[in-house]
């Protein structure tokens, strides 16, 4: 059997063809290798970044408890101090008050009855010192929501 020269160059093109199908295959797979690659690059940068943000945010809220705890633990040690205090009879709690000077039945009889500074009854002491307490409680958690929102919230 003889081979035609058609047939030869038929032979020869279809056999230069297939490496080249092959090699353009090759150069694609490595384009798309290389695209893959640049995106998983981006989205690992913007991961870093965002556990960067995450871990300055959670810092600045773990600053603003620590010192705000602290704070509200300063002021219910003094209140409590204080109320050691009262309970003991070192202090006195004082109201500032004024009382009306009570019309006298008696023309002739002069002064006041009870000249003494006026305090709280013992009962609502323990009133007075809860109140004390929920008020550096609020204050703390106010002045808290406000550091957390200058300084995490507004970044």
């Amino acid at each position: 059997m003889t081979i035609t020269p058609f047939r030869f160059l038929l032979a020869v093109a279809l056999t230069g063809l297939i490496p080249l199908f092959w090699f353009v295959q090759v150069v694609q797979d490595r384009d798309t290798a290389r695209t893959e690659r640049d995106t998983a690059q981006g989205e690992a940068a913007s991961l870093r970044e965002a556990a960067r943000v995450s871990a300055e945010t959670l810092a600045a809220r773990d600053e603003i408890d620590l010192a705000r705890t602290q704070e509200l633990n300063r002021a219910r040690t003094e209140n409590l101090d204080l109320r050691r205090a009262v309970d003991a009879g070192r202090q006195r709690l004082r109201i500032a008050a004024t009382c009306s000077a009570a019309v006298p039945t008696n023309a002739g009889a002069g002064g006041l009855a009870d000249a003494g500074t006026a305090e709280l009854a013992a009962d609502a002491r323990s009133d007075y010192f809860t109140l004390r307490d929920q008020l550096a409680l609020s204050k703390q958690m106010i002045l808290g929501l406000q550091d957390h929102t200058r300084r995490v919230c507004l970044r």
